[in-house]
């Protein structure tokens, strides 16, 4: 090594701006060992022309210079000679290294690839049947860069189960541990790099993008594993193209244009590009001189670095480049490293003790390694210097040591003696192994990848280039630094991307056309909700629950069904109070009077029989309120029936006295007045009841009323009632009674009344008038009324039939019996002198009649 001294005056004649000679940096990428690292830089890239119309197989011409591929060899470079001075991984061993340039194009890396393979001590390769035993120039191989490159690579040194790391291929195909066992690297695949995309168009609300690959391997993959994560979170791609890698040719150029064109016609804000630098580069060219409107350009990380792309014209137009790149540790003294390097190569002196140290570089095998490198200045390497973005190159060689170290058995005192290590032994030691890069621990898992965090960054323009700054982070979940990002919009604010607009809470998306994000916004009908954000159709609630008009959730039903405390219930109780009263007072009164002539013309007993079975009736009336249980459900209709058939029965046995005193000559009306006389009245008020039992029997046997939970109802309850399994049964139950009914009005509203005598004919009449049309608007005010306000209907029914009977017949009995006592005399209600107690409207009061209406 020279000294200080001189390594000052190299630096200081390299970093001066007039310094011309060529450096000998090239011959720095060499060095022997006990065992040898093999590396595939992109130190260079080839022209275009070069490329195209190739008819021998020779090797392109390499002129551009790449800054960041010279730092991953020098990286390489700096990490060898680290475990070469320390005593940890491999004491007493020399590891060596010899890298080359790939030029970023498969025809130029598989020169070095085949060179690797080559027989130690040869430029040849041998053909064995088993190449157990065949030792290469190289144990591993560091690199490549690209994943283009590296799917042909890793195929080519899978054959030979060598182990490969590469520092950069994150293609997630590489990951087939099938088609490429021995590859391994340093740098999450491409499926962790999408997925953080993924998780970012849905930090920001972006679910209508376009989505743009390069057309190679590396793009058409990324674009196909990015549609299905897009496609899983609901985003929805307006555009999906590829990007051609060449600019040159009139075809190419169109192809550009009409994906350029598509992009523009989609109307989206946000483009998500997955490609590599070379197709960014033919795709932003051609974006600035189309005017293409300012977009946020998600970008993949080969390109959302390149500063080729960053270089290009007009680049600060295209609108808000965001991209992820993985996070690796800072080597705070590689600047150092690489400016002293570069001050070597400037030395004359060193030049010339490399030529004795490395007395061939076999360039006339595989060419110049970097011919480009021995003319730059450290100004040419001062922009990426600044990015620290060789970590992944550093770790790799650290995990070629860490499994050689485990292969060889190492331990602080040196390595034990044994044959060498073949390529496919140090493999063995590589799946599933943890390594430690500085203070940094890695392990490969079972596909060779590593986990590692990604930074989100966002190019801020300074001058002619941007810098890019770290916004957000990502390791399983996206954390983003809102504040420190500036858009391209005015007002800076947040672009939106999106077909349609958000829909409202409670409503549902209805899709239009081909895109679940383009859809039209469906409120949630009662009975249902939106259960989720992105729910296309709405979620019906479960039978014991109900939701209004665009709700989110479901509520219980609450029991409904007619309560005591119910406004038209407390109505009827007081109607109820009232005619049971009326009732209770009217029957004490004749019960006090039974043998006055008033009570003996109205029947007598039977008279208070009539009344007790009003009196049941609205007492019957109770059964209808709270909650329905089986028993109340069966007892409510024979209990309401059977009074009201007693109550009418005494009503026809006196209307059937009057149509036969009236109505049929007076031979048969003598005899049938007997009968309906006496001991024989009982029969004939019984005879209905009777049959009024048999038809409640018969109805609760064959159509047992039953209480059931009605859901359908009501909205927002569920209805506990009493159903009824028959209507037409029902009818014939009610049938008894419209039956004595109407025989009571036909057997007395043609009767005409007497002068000074009391018509007992027109309180039949008006009594069964009001029976009739009370029942009679029953029937269509429950075929119409909420069904929860049936029992209601019913109830109110009872008591009205009961009122209008107590009113037309009773109640004027009561009014003569307390104000006009003067008139309960027999001639006025029996039609008889003082001692006749026989009679009603008697044979001589209707006789007049009967004369009249002859």
């Amino acid at each position: 090594m020279p000294s200080l001294a001189v390594l000052g005056l190299s630096l200081a004649a390299f970093l001066s701006p007039g310094t011309g000679a060529p450096l000998c940096l090239s011959r720095q990428l060499k060095m022997s060992g006990d065992y040898v690292l093999g590396g595939l830089f992109p130190l260079g890239t080839a022209e275009e022309t070069s490329l195209r119309g190739r008819t021998q197989p020779s090797s392109p011409v390499c002129t551009r210079f790449s800054a960041l591929g010279l730092l991953w060899a020098l990286t390489v470079k700096m990490a060898v000679e680290e475990i070469n001075n320390g005593s940890a991984l491999l004491p007493g061993l020399h590891l060596g290294y010899d890298l080359f340039d790939t030029c970023s194009e498969p025809v130029v890396a598989m020169k070095p690839s085949l060179m690797f393979l080559a027989k130690v001590g040869s430029c040849d390769i041998a053909a064995y049947c088993d190449y157990t035993r065949y030792r290469p120039r190289v144990l591993a191989v560091i690199g490549p860069y690209s994943s283009e490159l590296a799917l042909v690579t890793g195929k080519f040194f899978s054959f030979f189960l060598m182990p490969q790391v590469s520092y950069g291929a994150s293609m997630d195909r590489l990951s087939t541990r099938e088609t490429f066992p021995s590859f391994f690297r340093t740098v999450p695949s491409d499926r962790v790099q999408l997925t953080a995309m993924v998780e970012l168009l849905q930090e920001f609300g972006w679910n209508w993008v376009a989505a743009l690959g390069s057309d190679d391997e590396y793009g058409r993959q990324g674009l196909s594993i990015f549609s299905g994560l897009a496609n899983a979170q609901g985003i929805c791609i307006a555009h999906e193209g590829l990007v051609p890698l060449s600019q040159a040719d009139g075809l190419q150029l169109g192809k550009v244009q009409d994906v350029l064109h598509q992009v523009n016609q989609s109307n989206v804000e946000v483009v998500v590009l997955f490609a590599s630098a070379h197709a960014a580069y033919a795709l932003f060219t051609y974006s600035i001189r189309c005017n293409l409107s300012p977009k946020v350009w998600v970008a993949s990380e080969p390109w959302l670095t390149s500063e080729r792309v960053m270089a290009l014209a007009g680049m600060a137009q295209v609108g808000t480049v965001l991209g992820f790149m993985h996070r690796g540790l800072l080597l705070p003294e590689f600047s150092d490293y690489v400016k002293t390097r570069l001050a070597l190569a400037a030395d004359p002196a060193f030049c010339a003790s490399l030529s004795v140290e490395q007395p061939g570089l076999e360039e006339h095998v595989v060419g110049p390694r970097c011919p480009q490198c021995d003319h730059i200045t450290l100004q040419n390497v001062s922009a990426e210097l600044m990015y620290q973005r060789t970590f992944p190159a550093y770790a790799a060689v650290y995990s070629v040591a860490q499994a050689l170290h485990n292969t060889l058995q190492c331990n602080s005192s040196g390595c034990p003696a044994r044959e060498p290590v073949q390529p496919w032994q140090l493999l063995e030691n590589m799946y599933n192994m943890s390594f430690r890069a500085r203070s940094l621990a890695l392990q490969f898992d079972v596909n060779g990848n590593v986990d590692m965090e990604f930074d989100l960054k966002l190019w801020v323009w300074e001058q002619q280039t941007p810098k890019l700054l770290t916004v957000g982070t990502f390791h399983r979940r996206l954390q983003v630094q809102h504040s420190k990002i500036s858009w391209h919009t005015a007002h800076n604010q947040t672009p939106v991307s999106q077909c349609s607009r958000q829909c409202r809470e409670g409503q549902v998306r209805r899709v239009k056309g081909f895109h679940s994000c383009c859809y039209d916004c469906v409120d949630c009908r009662t009975g249902s909700y939106q259960r989720s954000t992105d729910d296309l159709t709405c979620t019906l609630c479960n039978r014991d629950e109900w939701s209004p008009e665009r709700s989110t959730r479901c509520f219980p039903r609450t029991t409904r069904f007619l309560a005591w405390g119910d406004p038209a219930v407390l109505l009827l109780l007081l109607l109820l109070g009232l005619v049971l009263g009326l009732v209770l007072a009217a029957l004490g009164l004749f019960v006090h009077h039974q043998d006055s002539p008033l009570v003996q013309a109205s029947g007598g007993l039977l008279a208070c029989f009539g009344l007790a079975c009003l009196g049941l009736v609205c007492l019957s009336s109770l059964l209808f309120p709270g909650r329905p249980s089986p028993t109340s459900c069966l007892a409510q209709q024979p209990l309401a029936h059977l009074p009201l058939t007693g109550c009418l029965s005494t009503l026809l046995l006196q209307a059937a006295e009057i149509f036969v005193e009236s109505e049929l000559p007076q031979s048969w009306a003598d005899w049938l007045r007997g009968r309906l006389q006496g001991p024989w009245a009982w029969p004939v008020v019984l005879l209905p009841i009777l049959v009024e039992a048999v038809l409640c029997t018969w109805y609760l046997a064959a159509f047992p009323p039953e209480v059931v939970m009605d859901w359908q109802v009501l909205p927002t309850e569920v209805l506990v009632h009493c159903r009824v399994h028959s209507w037409v049964s029902l009818g014939l139950v009610h049938a008894t009674n419209a039956t004595l009914a109407s025989l009571c009005f036909l057997g007395t509203f043609l009767v005409q009344s007497r002068p000074n005598r009391y018509s007992h004919a027109r309180g039949i009449t008006f009594a069964t008038l009001a029976y009739l049309i009370t029942w009679v608007s029953f029937v269509p005010l429950l075929a119409n009324v909420q069904v929860a306000y049936q029992p209601a209907v019913q109830m109110g029914a009872l008591l009205l039939s009961a009122l209008g009977i107590l009113a037309a017949f009773h109640l004027p009995k009561c009014y003569l019996l307390l104000w006009q006592p003067e008139l309960n005399t027999p001639e006025f209600f029996l039609g008889g002198g003082p001692g006749d107690a026989t009679g009603g409207d008697g044979s001589r009061a209707e006789e007049g009649t009967r004369g009249k209406s002859e």
